[in-house]
Formats: C-alpha cells, sequence, structure tokens
C-alpha cells in the first residue's frame, strides 16, 4: 500500500489527511485586510511573488475539475495603457504595478474533459468517472440556437418530476455563467495570495469588455470577467470603511 492510501472495510482508498496547524488568526488577518485599494504606490510586485499567487489562483476549486479560467499579466506598456483606458482610467488601474485580466473559458470543455482522463492522477480511472469525462462535452453543449439546450431542458424537466435531476447549464449563457463562477472562486484566491505576501488588490468590473477582448485577441468561448490590479496599498488607497450589511440579512438556518 502505498503512503496516499488507506483500508476502508476492506477497500484500498485515496487517502489525504488534512492538515491542523493553520493559524487561523492569521487567515482572518488575511480575510479581514482584503480591501478594495483604489490608489498604490509605485513599489514593484516581485515576480516570484506574483508567480506564487497565480498558482494559488489556479488551485482553486472549479466545477468537474475543468479549471475554466485563464489570467494575462498584462505587461506590454502600450497594451497596459489600452488596458486602463478601457477600465474608464480607474485610479486603481493607472496606479497598478500589475493589471491582471481574469477570462472565463467555455471553449475548452471538450478538449479539457479528454485531458482529465489522460492525466487522472491514479493508477485507474474507475468506469463511473470515465463514463463522466466521456459525456460532458454532451452535458455542455447547447447546439446551434440553443436547439440542443432546450431539449435536454425539456427532459430532464420531466426527469425532474420523479427525481432530482441536475437542471442545467443548458443554454450558451448558462454555460458561460457556469464558467463564470468558476473563475471568480479563482479570483478570489488570487486576491486573498496577494493579501497574505503583503500587497492589496482591486477586482474591477467597470470595463469595456469589447475593448479588452479585443486587446487580448480573445475568440469566441474566452470572455473576461475580472481585472484585478494589484500593488503595494497607498497610504490613502482605501477611501472609506468597510460596510457590511446586518448579518441576519444573509445568514439562514432552515
Amino acid at each position: 500500500m502505498s503512503t496516499n492510501t488507506i483500508t476502508i472495510n476492506g477497500k484500498e482508498r485515496y487517502y489525504e489527511p488534512a492538515p491542523h496547524d493553520i493559524d487561523v488568526e492569521n487567515f482572518r488577518k488575511v480575510i479581514t485586510s482584503r480591501r478594495s485599494v483604489r490608489k498604490f504606490t509605485q513599489k514593484p510586485i516581485p515576480q516570484a511573488v506574483l508567480d506564487d499567487c497565480l498558482d494559488m489562483a489556479l488551485l482553486a476549486p472549479c466545477s468537474s475539475g475543468l479549471q475554466q479560467w485563464e489570467f494575462y499579466v498584462v505587461r506590454s506598456a502600450d497594451k497596459k495603457a489600452k488596458l486602463v483606458k478601457a477600465c474608464m482610467s480607474q485610479l486603481a488601474a493607472k496606479t497598478a504595478a500589475e493589471l491582471i485580466v481574469c477570462v472565463a473559458r467555455t471553449d475548452r470543455i471538450d478538449d479539457f474533459a479528454k485531458q482529465m482522463l489522460r492525466e487522472w492522477p491514479m493508477p485507474d480511472v474507475p468506469p463511473l468517472v470515465k463514463r463522466y469525462y466521456q459525456l460532458i462535452p454532451y452535458n455542455y453543449s447547447s447546439g446551434p440556437l440553443n436547439s440542443f439546450a432546450y431539449a435536454k431542458k425539456a427532459a430532464f424537466a420531466l426527469g425532474g418530476l420523479v427525481a432530482a435531476v441536475p437542471r442545467g447549464p443548458y443554454t450558451k449563457s448558462e454555460v458561460e455563467l457556469w464558467a463564470a463562477k468558476s473563475t471568480a472562486l479563482a479570483c478570489e484566491n488570487l486576491v486573498l495570495a496577494f493579501r497574505a505576501h503583503g500587497f492589496d488588490t482591486c477586482m474591477m468590473e467597470g470595463f469595456d469588455a469589447a475593448r479588452v477582448s479585443k486587446l487580448l485577441h480573445l475568440k469566441d468561448g474566452a470572455f473576461p470577467i475580472m481585472v484585478i490590479g494589484a500593488g503595494e496599498r497607498a497610504d490613502d488607497g482605501v477611501f472609506w470603511p468597510q460596510v457590511r450589511f446586518d448579518r441576519k440579512l444573509f445568514v439562514h438556518e432552515v
């Protein structure tokens, strides 16, 4: 038996114990000190720090392990100037040491489903897992004018009368939302990683998506969901105290 397996009920299972030495208070400090910083100093972010933060972003949870994201670190002075304009010349974009465009992808689902099977981390791919990834291209295909999507939606609605069934994503827009959700999780990993390294960020949704897509030569099936400015927080980089409404508006026990 390898060090990564354990026997449960006579069967060998993969074993990955959770670490118990995590400092919760330091993690809380990362969470609570993360702010949308609107003004940065001129201090550069070391390449090693940038790479480490991006690597931690890529460890974010994602639907079916398909990693529906891309990160474009805009380094060209010309492209950076155009990106700042596409972000409506926000101060957070103008002063950031690094500008990173976070892109969601829906055009690599088929390829990545196959790659998952090729790179499966265990010696054998379980039959159910293999079948699942073989069906993924059909599950996320909407067809011309969403024709396949509506057929699937009707079929699952009928099935849902007698059992719990997945209710999408079916249409092109639903698949885009599916990809955006996973990409947003990676964005959160990225900004928290920067904060843990002592740098700050501003997650900008106010940008001209068409101009950003043209700047990065994005094709159909790839779309920007966020531009993240990163750098060292200026003394006046946070404009006002954080506002959070009463907890009871958001947390419910049912």
